[in-house]
């Protein structure tokens, strides 16, 4: 078995400034991963010609295969091409296939003249093999030296993935032998990392040299993922040791499993309302509808998500979900009382089997002393039953905004499963 070493460099000022987050490198890394290879370093550089030039040479040194993505548009701050064109040692060359390529794009497609600036996107380094884009008008473009890969590529992101799929991906196992690497992750929530970490202490312990664990928290809940390594010859063994393994964990850690799969609390809680046949709505004051979106990001949620009442205003919570003001005088909007009866309301004006209901403050400001920053009510109804409970965050806005709604969903999902 060849260990084989992957790094990834991004380009581009924007990422460094913070203007656009880099989720490239999270997409390459999972599908190098899948094929065996290991990611040993993730660099993000500017549009800086020296920059580039030193990551190009110290990625080099640690990996076998060194990707690029960013850099190759046909503006004046696009100089990834003309310097790997220098680095590499070759002369920018007219490719044919790139320019009717380009050209379909603008005259059929599009249905507008190319200008030069368009057409100067078929030049390439005589010294790389070209990798045509079917998505775009920028090639990929794949050079070896010294026995290293480079394989640069377009910044945007459907593009990227189109090289990566029908070039990259298929020419890693004609170029390396390499091991196998899998993953199995399960979700906990309601339990802290260092609490989760003391419950499972003798499982970790257990493993081989060849299996890992990992804690990944986020947002009120915990993934535990274990990866195995070995030789492809043994793929069948290694998939029965991980497999005991994972289950093992998952009995230990049984009170607060919520699922055995890499998935977000949303998909959760739709594949067991899709399951049961079962309907959703939501009534949101705080999260602005965002517990919504988390639904609705799922394609198909329209078997089992009906809509939200997103009553950001006093007005709209008594209006349409018949929230007292007597209610609202006296205990407040954000509190059990109001809560509940959002909750119950939405059920019955958008006739559904299930709701949620949220209603807090998420700061910054807002506060009062008996209802600090992080503070929020949240119900969860049935036909038969409403639960309520208090939560008390302590971070800002947005992150107030996930842990409300992953809390939700999850007083959700465990309704869901008493009832059925």
């Amino acid at each position: 078995m060849e260990k084989v070493f992957a790094s990834i460099i991004t380009i581009g000022d924007e990422l460094l400034i913070g203007q656009v987050i880099d989720t490239n490198s999270a997409w390459i890394a999972q599908e190098l991963n899948k094929a065996g290879v290991t990611i040993k370093n993730r660099v993000a550089v500017g549009d800086v010609w020296e920059d580039i030039w030193a990551a190009l040479d110290a990625e080099s040194k640690k990996a076998s295969i060194v990707l690029l993505t960013g850099g190759l548009g046909p503006t004046s701050d696009d100089i990834t091409k003309p310097l790997l064109c220098e680095y590499f040692g070759g002369k920018m060359v007219l490719d044919a296939a790139t320019l009717a390529h380009v050209t379909d794009i603008f005259e059929r497609i599009l249905k507008r003249p190319m200008i030069e600036r368009n057409a100067k996107q078929a030049e390439v380094p005589d010294c790389c093999t070209v990798l045509l884009n079917e998505r775009g008008t920028a090639p990929g473009m794949l050079f070896e030296k010294d026995g290293v890969l480079f394989i640069s590529m377009p910044g945007v992101p459907h593009e990227m993935k189109w090289i990566m799929e029908h070039h990259v991906i298929p020419m890693i196992p004609k170029r390396f032998k390499t091991g196998i690497i899998k993953h199995k992750t399960l979700l906990t929530a309601g339990i802290g990392e260092s609490f989760l970490a003391e419950m499972i202490k003798e499982n970790e312990a257990a493993l081989p040299s060849h299996i890992k664990l990992a804690y990944l928290p986020n947002y009120g809940m915990v993934r535990l993922r274990l990866t195995i390594s070995g030789e492809p010859q043994n793929e069948a063994v290694l998939d029965k040791e991980l497999d005991t393994h994972f289950n093992n964990l998952a009995a230990a850690v049984k009170d607060y499993l919520v699922v055995k799969e890499d998935i977000p609390m949303a998909e959760v809680v739709g594949q067991l309302l899709l399951n049961q046949h079962k309907t959703l709505s939501t009534a949101e004051s705080c999260t602005g509808g965002y517990i919504a979106h988390l639904l609705t990001a799922k394609a198909g949620a329209s078997a089992y998500f009906k809509g939200s009442v997103v009553s950001y205003a006093n007005e709209i919570k008594g209006d349409l979900l018949d929230v007292s003001k007597e209610t609202m005088e006296t205990v407040g909007v954000v509190s059990e009382e109001c809560v509940r009866k959002m909750a119950i309301s939405a059920r019955k004006l958008l006739k559904t089997d299930y709701s949620v209901a949220v209603s807090g403050i998420m700061g910054p400001g807002g506060e009062t002393p008996e209802k600090p920053v992080g503070m929020v009510w949240m119900a969860v109804a049935s036909e038969n039953e409403v639960r309520a409970q208090v939560f008390h965050f302590r971070f800002d806005r947005k992150r107030n905004i996930e842990l409300t709604a992953n809390s939700a969903l999850n007083m959700l999902r465990l309704l869901i499963v008493d009832n059925s």
